[in-house]
């Protein structure tokens, strides 16, 4: 398998909850010795890139805040080009409210100001939060930053932005007009602007097949299934989406490259 780079997945992949999977920080050092370009492309839009990559780099992770794209910044950059100017109704934490005022998109707390809003994970959600979210749908865009319905973390899966944005969905009675992160082009077209070589001179690792592996199936790219988050070996047996190789944990990928 000729790569040239390889895009990982986080969480699920490199991390679980806030502690290192076995091997993760070892195989992404064997990558840079390899001299592969590495990219970090996380459906969690919690945290700045830069913020993610100091945690990462905290655990002992080679990774700085170029490396990194996320949910959140995609969401970001897609607001500001997409709907400048408009009044942004945030269902959403402070690192996504941080990335939107950044790029200069003007926040608003009352729903009937708004003209956009934008639902993601949320771990203060509450029924006002929805009914308010939902009351500033009308007549607004709705942009959804991933359809990650959950998240592994330490012991089991938690709730993630697919859930939020299903709730608000459910009572609105519409899909979101968009949604970033991965699987979709937006994601596909980061990739393709930051690393080297197209096709398969690319492997995309990660843990779910529903976004990780389908990111990767739909660009034409080369892709792992690592088993070390969401998804089991049965989810393979029965899923539309079909992984190049299976592998236990990101720990297998230098062998894989070389084999």
């Amino acid at each position: 398998m000729t790569i040239r780079s390889v895009v990982l997945d986080v969480d699920g992949t490199l991390v679980r909850g806030d502690e290192p999977i076995p091997g993760a920080i070892e195989t992404v050092d064997r990558l840079r010795e390899r001299g592969l370009d590495l990219l970090m492309l996380s459906n969690n839009p919690t945290e700045t890139p830069a913020a993610y990559a100091a945690r990462l780099a905290d655990l002992g992770f080679a990774v700085g805040p170029d490396d990194v794209v996320t949910s959140g910044s995609l969401t970001a950059d897609y607001v500001a080009a997409e709907y400048p100017g408009a009044a942004t109704y945030l269902l959403g934490e402070a690192g996504l409210r941080e990335m939107l005022a950044d790029r200069g998109v003007p926040l608003v707390t009352d729903p009937d100001r708004a003209e956009v809003v934008v639902a993601s994970i949320d771990r203060e959600f509450t029924y006002d939060r929805l009914r308010d979210a939902l009351w500033a749908l009308e007549g607004a865009a709705f942009v959804a930053s991933d359809p990650d319905g959950t998240i592994p973390a330490a012991d089991r899966p938690v709730p993630g932005s697919g859930a939020v944005v299903a709730a608000l969905a459910e009572a609105a009675g519409r899909d979101p007009d968009a949604t970033l992160g991965k699987p979709g082009e937006t994601a596909a077209d980061a990739v393709a602007s930051r690393v080297a070589g197209r096709g398969e001179e690319v492997l995309v690792v990660g843990d779910r097949l529903d976004t990780d592996i389908a990111l990767g199936e739909n660009a034409g790219l080369a892709t792992a299934l690592v088993l070390s988050g969401i998804t089991t070996r049965a989810d393979v047996d029965v899923s539309p989406v079909a992984p190049d190789r299976v592998l236990d944990s990101v720990a297998d990928v230098p062998d894989l490259l070389d084999g």
